[in-house]
């Protein structure tokens, strides 16, 4: 099962399963809009943003900023739900995550955020 992940604006996060069809849909449902963009962390990572999410007034999306700086020099905030897929494909078409790549969007993403991991219990 291939997947991809999507930042929500408030810090949460969520593994989407990626279709082998009907992914722009997906995508529209994802990120709530109707006009999509796509850029390119990497060869392998993708991340998708609502195209208009600065002028329409959406919230700045912390999570897909950092991710972007941890990638290339940033040049900007980033507005609106994101999600991250991986590159493509020799066809164009858009990949899911491998594991690797979500535990390290993830791992990434939870050492720059308020999150609260619960320890282990040993009573």
């Amino acid at each position: 099962m291939n997947h991809a992940l999507l930042l929500r604006t408030d810090g949460s996060f969520e593994l989407l399963d990626w279709p082998k069809e009907g992914q722009l849909n997906a995508l529209y449902r994802a990120v709530s809009c109707q006009n999509i963009d796509a850029v390119d962390l990497s060869d392998r990572l993708t991340m998708w943003l609502d195209d208009e999410g600065l002028i329409n007034g959406s919230p700045v999306n912390r999570a897909a900023t950092l991710l972007y700086a941890a990638h290339r020099p940033p040049h900007q905030r980033y507005h609106g739900h994101a999600v991250i897929t991986g590159g493509t494909d020799r066809h164009g078409n858009t990949l899911g995550l491998t594991q690797d790549e979500i535990a390290e969007i993830v791992e990434l993403h939870l050492s720059h955020t308020a999150v609260v991991i619960p320890a282990q219990r040993t009573n």
